[in-house]
């Protein structure tokens, strides 16, 4: 996921509803109000994690579930049986999970930015946020005794906390740098990477004097994180890169020189050494060893498969198995599956764990080419489809983060983070995931099949999508320090790109998309995929691009300040209306004017979500995550369907309307007019 998973913090925008013909058609009864259908999306996804001594005093993994709120999970090496499961209580997450020496465990977390500490006598503590200033911290490092060091975002800063002394504030390690990403400790210093351009502090932990590392001979690290940092037998390990395999460099500390490349390194971390001074990493899909010394990589046989094969939290514990004598390698993967390698015998094997699944936001809902509701998730992803009659989740599987869903031509296209990736799922054939939920039968094909993502053009959310045509339009924004999306069509007779252009608008990305008679209509975001990027645009805007002729043919500002145009819908009269924060607005596309205004409040929020219902002829939509409305076009008559924190909204064939709050998903059916 994420610089995979940069930014938890969405600019939410509702996908286009789907039109494809087929499927299911059948209407539910008409509800005095929403309808609260549950939880569709439910799974496991962990973060941060480290092997150290748990409630019982013996070893465990100890590993960071995400969730409302997160947990911190022990669990058995020998068995996988959870033995511990701490609410976080405040937390949706923790990236940053390490052990000190005298036991405590600390968790630093994403959302508030806080740091939880766990010890045997009194349990978990919430020890507040280390720095007012900061909201995600990104790692922790154990230090000496109970001390423990970490980094943050989005200043950029390191703090430290020593339960004698408190919290310390180290400041910014680099004024161009917005992310303490990686954290490690040793022998008196503090090693920290940055985002991209990557760099490696050395901080000296007793006076906070910070030393630049000479950048690896060769390696360019323009668009490159310092991802992970490690200390292991005195030497550091740095993962340049993203959240997916990259080179993996080591720093000789005490000579103070980089002395080896191992290219194609999974990360998240390197093992503590083992009794012969080897480290255990996954590198190009497989478990191997070590030796900085000499310089050897040694095979283990284990592979790892899938999209996502890094370790979170890896290092050595006594199994008392009969195959697995004197320590064995254990760690966790990110769904909960545990991995166990006995150096001695060879022994290996991969045990699903007793985390509890957690309930997952819906970041994306659609009428399927089915005619069943498809919903996907934000951050452990997820995907599911409803019955749209009973509302029951008739299909769930383990996929990535989506962004945006719409159906064509009997496909349902999934936009998915990072990477701007599109994906065309195939309702009437069997699901197969190579890259997040393999089908148990040999031999199908990819589906949903991967068709496309736009990785060189630095995009990171395909926030668009919408039928045009013969085509499928994508709208999308950009990554890390970068501003300006993409707008590209993607021909699906031919199997293709037909066209893919960064800025059509100057500057800015495009999250909405709808289409009439040749042209797409786009809203845009003055903000990029990462909210630490600043903006150069003053206010969103609206803009026709002929498919013909592949070209724009128009822009305007249809909400002179506001930051965003996050929906787009076309009413049974030919008005493209649009939301921009607590404002509702239409547009003559003939005359490029708008030609009328319902001011919801005076919200400048870059999130929201409007969708046109052809069964009722009213506008239904989502504004700035306070409340889900019905809109009469024709008369401007607004009415609440419900208060709360929305943010993303379909409309089914059968004229029900579908939306999420957070993991939740209500279903309104209107009453007949």
């Amino acid at each position: 996921m994420a610089a995979g998973m940069a930014v938890i913090a969405l600019l939410a925008a509702a996908p286009a509803p789907a039109s494809a013909a087929g499927g299911t058609t059948a209407t539910p009864a008409a509800e005095a109000g929403p309808a609260d259908l549950g939880v569709p999306l439910q799974d496991v996804l962990l973060l941060g994690g480290t092997v150290a001594p748990g409630p019982g005093g013996t070893p465990v993994l100890w590993e960071a579930s995400s969730g409302a709120p997160a947990h911190l999970n022990a669990v058995d090496p020998a068995t996988g049986a959870a033995v511990a499961r701490l609410d976080l209580p405040g937390a949706a997450g923790a990236w940053a999970v390490d052990a000190t020496p005298d036991g405590s465990v600390y968790a630093g977390t994403y959302g508030d930015g806080r740091l939880y500490r766990w010890t045997r006598e009194g349990g978990v503590a919430d020890l507040g946020r280390p720095l007012p200033s900061e909201n995600f911290v990104w790692s922790v490092a154990a230090g000496e005794g109970a001390t423990v060091y970490g980094g943050t975002s989005p200043g950029g800063r390191l703090f430290g906390y020593d339960p004698a002394t408190g919290f310390r504030d180290y400041g910014k390690l680099s004024a161009s740098h917005a992310y303490v990403r990686s954290v490690s400790y040793a022998g008196g210093k503090i090693y920290a990477g940055t985002e991209n351009p990557a760099a490696v502090f050395e901080v000296d932990a007793a006076t906070g004097v910070a030393e630049k590392l000479p950048t690896p001979p060769g390696l360019d690290v323009t668009d490159k994180w310092a991802y992970d940092v490690n200390v292991a037998g005195g030497f550091l390990f740095v993962r340049y890169g993203s959240a997916f395999p990259g080179p993996l460099h080591v720093w000789d500390i005490a000579a103070r020189a980089w002395t080896d490349t191992l290219e194609s390194a999974h990360g998240l971390d390197v093992s503590p050494p083992d009794d012969q001074g080897r480290i255990y990493f996954v590198k190009g899909g497989e478990l191997v060893g070590y030796d900085p010394r000499t310089r050897t990589v040694t095979p283990t046989g284990m592979p790892f498969t899938g999209r996502v094969a890094n370790t979170r939290g890896i290092g050595w514990a006594e199994l008392g198995l009969p195959d697995y004598p004197g320590k064995s390698l254990v760690g966790l993967l990110w769904r909960g599956l545990m991995f166990r390698y006995n150096p001695q015998t060879g022994a290996r094997s991969f045990v699903q764990t007793g985390i509890q699944g957690e309930p997952i936001d819906i970041t994306a809902i659609a009428d399927g080419p089915d005619g069943r509701v498809y919903v996907g998730g934000f951050l452990n992803g997820g995907f599911a489809a409803l019955d749209p009659v009973t509302g029951e989740r008739e299909e769930f599987h383990t996929f990535s983060q989506s962004e945006a869903m719409t159906a064509h031509g009997g496909k349902l296209y999934v936009g998915a983070y990072p990477e701007a990736r599109v994906y065309a799922y195939d309702p009437s054939l069997p699901w197969n995931s190579t890259e997040y939920s393999p089908s148990p039968e040999p031999g199908p094909a990819p589906n949903p099949a991967r068709l496309l993502d736009f990785a060189t053009d630095k995009q990171i959310r395909p926030r668009a999508l919408t039928p045009a045509g013969r085509y499928v339009a994508v709208g999308t924004m950009p990554d890390l320090g970068q501003v300006g999306g993409v707008l590209a069509l993607w021909d699906p007779r031919e199997g293709r790109m037909a066209y893919s252009q960064r800025h059509v608008v100057e500057d800015q990305s495009i999250v909405s998309l709808a289409y009439r008679d040749g042209v797409v209509y786009g809203g845009t975001s003055i903000y990029g995929g990462q909210s630490a990027t600043p903006p150069t645009q003053p206010e969103a805007k609206l803009f026709a691009w002929s498919v013909r002729e592949k070209r724009l043919l128009w822009e305007l500002v249809p909400a002179p300040g506001k930051p965003a145009v996050p929906a787009l819908a076309f009413d049974d009269r030919g008005r493209l209306w649009g939301i921009a924060g607590g404002e509702v607005f239409a547009v003559n596309v003939a005359t490029r004017k708008v030609v009328s205004r319902v001011t919801l409040s005076d919200s400048a929020s870059s999130s929201g979500a409007l969708v046109f219902n052809a069964r009722d002829r009213r506008l239904y939509g989502a504004h700035a995550g306070a409340q889900v409305f019905a809109l009469d076009p024709r008369t401007g008559k607004r009415s609440v369907l419900k208060e709360g924190p929305v943010h993303h909204l379909a409309v089914h064939r059968s004229g029900a309307v579908y939306f999420a709050e957070g993991p939740k998903l209500f279903r309104y059916q209107p009453q007949s007019r």
